[in-house]
């Protein structure tokens, strides 16, 4: 691994070079890395918040370097000079020139804002509104912090705001389908959530009632954990580069086993908040799994949950688009086949709500991993459905693309 790690410091000054060479000269000629220790810190420092700030970047380059970072932070041998450096945040850098009270001005929460259909009020209104917030925020604050500054923390609390409705939203919108062609204390042949152990691949046996707590529950989890997505990053982040590891076969390969104390107990305040929001008893299991052989790592968390929206956004564009189709005389007469709008929208619903909650993950798909694998079993046999047609005339490409416009 040493080897590896010096190539890749190699390759960096390389490209360095290649677009700054009178810096990189100043900077590495007749120089050891070790002298340069502090410019591999804000390198590596940089690559690791990037994909924070862009999950849907480099997806599989992030795991390579944060493996190879593993190795030079916590194994002597590897590195004769330190590469680590905590992520870089806003807080960070307005707790440097004491200007943290910006974060509760009622301009910045303006200046932060994320327009979106519900606001009910022109794009070009909002944007107005927006950036005049902004330049009072510039000139309220210019003595503490530079414009630049300042412009670097709207525009990141800003992108921050807008990953919330976009991953957020989708759960939003499942819970209120959920709530409103689905009543817990009401059932029938077209709206029974009901699921039994053994039948059509479930591994639970769960009554209506307790099918849709279950599926309420999970839903709700999995908003909690999207508000809290950057922050568990910046655990998982931490977890990963602050102790060493052991490399198992868990069955699907060899993988880091490492523990993850901060993501963990991060994800016991967050289950433990969406069990006291719960009118009813929490169902299923309780275990979040992390260091062992069903979620070895604390990135191996994290990439499972940033699946969620990949997972809903398709469903709920469907389902969106569903009364567009019905205006289309070919389309309508597929929808007929299924009884129409509300009933096709139901027969969708139906399915996933029993069978992506069916408990065909680890645990019996109880434990809060389990759901999420569940419901990604689920995708893997969508083409099989009845209704795949309607998934397909609505745009689908695929849970890992994108939807394309009718």
């Amino acid at each position: 691994m040493q080897k590896q790690f010096y190539e890749i410091c190699r390759l960096a000054v390389g490209l360095f070079t290649s677009g700054n060479l009178n810096q990189s000269c100043r900077l590495f000629l007749n120089r050891k890395f070790s002298e340069n220790a502090n410019f591999f810190k804000n390198l590596f420092e940089i690559g690791r918040r990037h994909k924070i700030l862009n999950p849907e970047k480099m997806r599989s380059a992030y795991g390579k370097l944060m493996f190879m970072l593993q190795d030079a932070v916590v194994r002597e041998g590897v590195s004769n000079f330190n590469v680590y450096k905590e992520i870089e945040t806003v807080h960070t850098l307005l707790s440097q020139t004491g200007a943290l009270d910006v974060l509760k001005d009622k301009d910045f929460m303006l200046a932060t804002c994320v327009f979106h259909k519900s606001m009910n009020i022109p794009l070009s209104t909002f944007n107005d509104t927006r950036e005049k917030a902004r330049k009072t925020v510039y000139q309220k604050y210019s003595e503490k912090v530079t414009v630049e500054n300042i412009k670097r923390v709207i525009d990141s609390i800003t992108d921050n705001n807008s990953f919330l409705v976009g991953n957020r939203l989708p759960i939003d919108k499942m819970i209120s389908f959920l709530d409103t062609f689905f009543n817990p204390r009401h059932e029938t042949s077209k709206t029974s959530l009901k699921i039994t152990s053994g039948v059509e691949g479930s591994c639970l046996s769960h009554d209506h009632a307790k099918q849709y707590s279950f599926v309420r529950q999970s839903l709700c989890l999995w908003r909690n954990i999207q508000d809290e997505m950057f922050k568990l990053w910046i655990m998982a982040d931490s977890d990963l580069l602050s102790s060493d590891y052991h490399l198992t076969n868990t069955g699907q390969g060899f993988n880091r086993v490492q523990p993850a104390p901060s993501v963990t107990r991060a994800m016991a305040n967050i289950l433990k908040k969406v069990k006291s929001h719960c009118n009813e008893l929490w169902v299923g299991l309780s275990v979040v799994h992390l260091g062992d052989r069903d979620v070895p790592n604390a990135l191996f968390l994290i990439d499972k949950y940033t699946l969620v929206p990949k997972i809903l956004n398709p469903i709920v564009t469907c389902l969106e688009q569903i009364d567009e189709l019905a205006n289309n005389n070919i389309c309508k007469k597929l929808l007929e086949k299924f009884g129409g709008v509300e009933a096709a929208k139901v027969a969708i619903l139906r399915d996933f709500f029993r069978h992506g909650f069916d408990g065909s993950g680890d645990d019996g798909g109880s434990c809060v991993d389990g759901r999420l694998t569940s419901c990604w079993n689920w995708c893997s046999t969508l083409e099989k459905k009845p209704y795949f047609p309607l998934f397909l005339i609505s745009g689908f490409i695929g849970f890992d693309g994108h939807f394309k416009s009718l």
